[in-house]
């Protein structure tokens, strides 16, 4: 849309222009007709002060209403268009998202579920994924009112400061934030305040925002890969998908493992209440049981009561660092849902808070190259890694894992 924009506005404006600059234009001066004042060192052209005056009013009222001409390209009739490269695997409601900004979430619900939006002649789910070259049939659809793009609030301001300040890597493409603990990714039941929120402050004047292109649990701190171009979600959600994505984690553990150097593989199965979700160690075949693998290794130790591990996830399934950790005898100090040792006393000075960090993320760049980002330790868990004698600095054995 903003190509046939760009092709739209000029041709008025470089008309009017041409007509007032024709008496006063020498051959082969610019097009769009001399500056009031005229040329540094030159004559000023006749009248230029009130041709200026003119012209004023009009100028502003483009600016004031910028968003003028899109109303002329909504799509009121039946569309047919071809799924790009940069589309390939898009979710059908995020593709249409990001082909027209000012689609509401109910109007895109409300054309798939009634079947008027057709992927290669068949009916589609909103979060059924496309394809490359596949033919996508878009009824006439209604555009909410496109937000002006302007002042941020003094609240936008500050959530878009705090953001900055999580920043740990970012470039026109990607940004990696390291999220506190105790912030959540999505949002929940009476959740007010989580990233996907506040990354609404960084909206683009099309109107789309950054994207998740993965999650962490709530109370785990460190990297989070966020998308800042539609671009970068789709060769960033493919690189997950095709586990050509490395993550690892921090933990402290009570206990020491052994073997130090291991691999856990079971399947994981989730189990809801009315209160709470686990995950619970499942039987190939079960119902919503999942294959996970994690590799763990000992990177340090305090006496023989705590054990600084560093996890390599090769699946992602949730909780999964968590319930692996459970399984093993080592579930992660301060883990809320899977600590569950009998009469095991937290070392004193150490914060009863969930002690995992998403360490370090490392993938590859949508326009090549590598992502590689590190997160430091958390508050609680530096506090913890102090009082213990802890050494940040080690070397983490981790990296001899194998990638699957």
């Amino acid at each position: 849309m903003s190509r046939r924009i760009k092709r739209m506005n000029p041709k008025p404006r470089d008309r009017d222009e041409r007509k007032e600059a024709r008496p006063h234009q020498a051959r082969g001066a610019s097009k769009a007709g001399p500056r009031p004042g005229g040329k540094p060192g030159g004559k000023p052209p006749r009248f230029a002060g009130e041709r200026a005056e003119r012209r004023a009013p009009k100028a502003e009222l483009e600016r004031a209403a910028p968003e003028k001409p899109v109303e002329t390209l909504l799509p009121t009739k039946v569309q047919t268009v071809i799924v790009t490269a940069d589309e390939n695997n898009m979710r059908v409601d995020r593709f249409l998202e990001a082909r027209f900004p000012g689609l509401s979430f109910s109007h895109i619900q409300r054309v798939v579920r009634k079947g008027e939006l057709r992927v290669d002649g068949k009916r589609v789910d909103s979060k059924d994924r496309l394809e490359e070259g596949q033919s996508v049939r878009i009824p006439p659809l209604k555009l909410d009112a496109p937000k002006v793009v302007g002042e941020l609030s003094e609240a936008a301001q500050k959530t878009l400061k705090a953001l900055k300040e999580m920043t740990i890597w970012e470039d026109d493409d990607v940004l990696v934030l390291n999220k506190p603990a105790g912030l959540a990714v999505q949002g929940g039941s009476g959740m007010t305040r989580h990233i996907d929120q506040m990354l609404e402050v960084m909206r683009d004047s099309k109107g789309q925002k950054p994207r998740l292109v993965h999650r962490i649990d709530r109370e785990t701190s460190g990297c989070l890969l966020i998308a800042k171009t539609r671009f970068a979600a789709s060769h960033l959600t493919g690189a997950f998908r095709s586990r050509s994505a490395r993550k690892v984690y921090w933990a402290l553990v009570p206990g020491l493992p052994k073997p130090k150097q291991g691999r856990i593989s079971t399947f994981l199965a989730k189990e809801e209440s009315e209160d709470d979700t686990i995950m619970r160690i499942a039987q190939h075949g079960d119902e919503g049981a999942s294959h996970a693998v994690t590799y763990y290794a000992v990177v340090e130790t305090a006496g023989n009561k705590l054990t600084w591990v560093s996890l390599k996830p090769v699946t992602g399934r949730t909780h999964q660092l968590r319930a692996h950790m459970e399984h093993i005898g080592h579930p992660i100090v301060g883990d809320p849902k899977y600590f569950n040792i009998e009469n095991w006393q937290l070392p004193g000075g150490l914060q009863n808070r969930l002690h995992l960090l998403a360490r370090r993320i490392v993938i590859p760049h949508p326009r090549g190259g590598v992502i590689d980002a590190t997160a430091p330790l958390p508050p609680h868990m530096q506090q913890s890694w102090n009082l213990l004698g802890l050494d940040a600095a080690r070397f983490d054995p981790i990296e001899n894992a194998p990638e699957e």
